[in-house]
Order: structure tokens, then sequence, then C-alpha cells
């Protein structure tokens, strides 16, 4: 078991520093990323403006004719917004035109492209090397070899006699040994969570496997409402729905939810859809309800409420939050920040401990 741990740990420690480091970035790259670019570091007193937010980016950007979608950060600050599969960027298998709009909407900060700054990098070199769908699939299989290194340490460790031996840092040792002492520590400090981390995201980068495996033991998993556009020619296409209508129609729809992401209708005519945080939901800035909105009607067509979700969905509700840490707040974040750490102290000290272990197997000259 010492040898499988060693060698996974040639084989695969690289990749878990990498994942780990990434990762301690992720849990705060909405604020790291603000503070690399300060024209979107402003304030507002006022709330924003939706109507006038979507005005603007359709009169900035009159070329974009499809759906917009919108953050709403409950911050005073810039509006972050959204368009999909730009054609100036097609070819890319995800690469949205990423927009900061001033505090009350009526102005471009910054325009952007995912991928092609520091953090959105970070991002897709995380979740999937760089390499789109393909890495994000070869990333959630290597996982499981990544499980395999941690309980194969964790079966090495355990102790056959005294539990307060093994769990002993000898002081003044022998570097071997203090190597060793400080790995195991920081291993079993760190187990629970990277276990967790990585199992979290064997789940993320294999939806399909992960509900199929949900499914076969008895935890169902919802199937995406398929919404029907409600028949817009009650109503004339000229007095189309504004985002704030839309707005006032889910939030009557779920009363005690908060707004996260507002959707727009392509400028062809279509639905908004708003995504939403009702109570009990773990997830802040990406919750699981849902509102659709007949754009041209104002009336709602479906509803998703997170706390009817079969037990499958709930448990897919909590993956994402768990593995950035924001189910629990900051609290999460800092610790998720942390953990990613852990594997490059181990990968550290295991490497030193073997380069002086093969050091001392050396005949003398």
């Amino acid at each position: 078991m010492r040898k499988l741990h060693l060698w996974l740990g040639f084989a695969l420690g690289g990749l878990f520093v990498l994942l780990g480091l990434t990762g301690s970035v992720l849990a705060f790259y909405p604020e790291i990323d603000a503070l690399l670019h300060p024209e979107i570091r402003v304030e507002g007193s006022a709330p924003p403006d939706w109507d006038r937010a979507l005005a603007t980016v359709r009169t900035a950007y009159p070329e974009k004719m499809g759906p917009w979608r919108f953050e709403v950060t409950d911050d005073p600050g810039a509006i972050p917004a959204r368009y999909y599969d730009p054609p100036e960027r097609a070819g890319h298998a995800f690469r949205p035109m990423m927009v900061w709009l001033s505090p009350d909407g009526s102005e471009v900060l910054r325009r952007d492209y995912w991928g092609e700054y520091a953090m959105t990098f970070i991002y897709d070199l995380h979740y999937r090397l760089l390499l789109g769908e393909i890495g994000g699939e070869v990333l959630g299989w290597l996982a499981f070899a990544l499980l395999a290194l941690l309980l194969s340490g964790l079966w090495a460790w355990w102790p056959r006699g005294s539990w307060a031996k093994a769990l002993r840092i000898k002081r003044h040792g022998q570097p071997q040994r203090t190597l060793r002492d400080w790995h195991k520590i920081t291993g079993l400090s760190g187990l629970a969570f990277l276990i967790l981390l990585t199992a979290t995201g064997i789940m993320l980068e294999l939806p399909e496997q992960s509900d199929t495996t949900l499914n076969a033991i008895g935890l169902p998993v919802d199937s995406a409402p398929h919404v029907h556009r409600a028949g817009t020619e009650e109503a004339p296409t000229t007095h189309a729905v504004v985002p704030s209508q839309a707005i006032s129609a889910a939030k009557r729809a779920l009363s005690q939810a908060r707004i996260a992401w507002i959707e727009t209708p392509p400028l062809a005519g279509g639905t908004y859809r708003l995504r939403m945080q009702v109570p009990g939901d773990p997830s802040y800035r990406f919750p699981h309800s849902f509102v659709w909105v007949d754009g041209a009607t104002g009336k709602v067509l479906a509803v998703q409420d997170a706390r009817k979700s079969r037990a499958g969905t709930a448990v897919n509700n909590w993956v994402h939050p768990l593995h950035d840490g924001s189910a629990a707040g900051l609290i999460g974040r800092l610790l998720v920040a942390l953990v990613g750490l852990v594997p490059l102290l181990l990968f550290g000290t295991g490497l030193l401990r073997w380069r002086l272990m093969q050091r001392a197997s050396r005949p003398p000259a």
C-alpha cells in the first residue's frame, strides 16, 4: 500500500497541487478579479435599474440580439452581465462576452471574454485543464485515482499498535522522521476535506454519470421543466415586458425568494428566466429555483422550487456550494482556500523524504 501511495503520488502529485492551488484562488475569484480591474470597483447609492441596464447593453452592442444574463449581487457595485455564444468567438466551446455596468446600469465600465483574462483562465484550468469538455471528463475520471491516493495514504498510516505514537510528532528526530511526521499530520488534518472536495469535484465533472448513480441507489433526480411559451398573439409585441415587470412576476410566484440572475428573452421575443434562492438553498450565487416569465405577456409559465426537489436533486444542489465552500459563507470559503494548500505541503514533504531516503540507500563512495 505504501508503494501504491508512492507511485500515485509521483504520477498525480503535480495535478493534485495544481488543482489545490487554483481551487484556493477560485474560492475568492470575484473579489480577486475586482482587485485586478479597478475600473469596476465602483459603488452606487441607488438600487440597480434593470430596465436601463438592458437598454444600455442593447444600445452598446446592437448586434447582440440574443438573451442577456444579469447577476444580482445585492452589493452597491458594478452590475455583471453575460452574453453567451458571441459570434466573434465562434468555434469556442464556452467563451461568453462578459460586461460590467455602472451601479445604475447606465454605462458600460468593462468588456472582456471568458477565458481571456486571468481569473477565468484559472477557472478553466481548474475545471477542465484548458481542454474543453474532454478535459473535464478526463479530470473527472482521474479524480478517482486522487481518491485512491488519499485512501492509500490513510491505509498505510493506519496504526497497528499505539495511536498516541502514530499521531505524535517526534522532536529533534532525523530529517526523514520529521518529514514523515509532518506529512502524516498534514494529511490527516486535511483528509476529510480533501475527500469531500474530490468527491464533489467528480460529481461536477461527470454530471450524467453522477445522476445515473444517484438514480440507481434510490435518490431520483428531477428533470428540468419543459417550458412552453404562452400564445403571445394575445398581446401585441410592441408592448414587450421589461425586466422590472418580469422581476415583479417572479417575486409573486416565489414570494420568499431572492433573485440571483435575470436572463432576458432574445430581441425577437421569448421568455425571461429568473434564477432565485429560496430559504434553505445552500447556494447564494447559483441557487436552484427558477421562474419562467413570458416576455410578451408577463405571465408566469413555470416555477421550479428547490424546496420541492426529489432526493437526488437535493443532493446535487449541495455539490457546488460544498465544493467552493460557499455553503458555509465566508468561513467555508476561507477553509477551502486553506485546504487547497494541503496538496502542496503533502507533495513537498513526501518528495523531500523520498529524496533523503534515496540518498541514504546509496552505498558510500
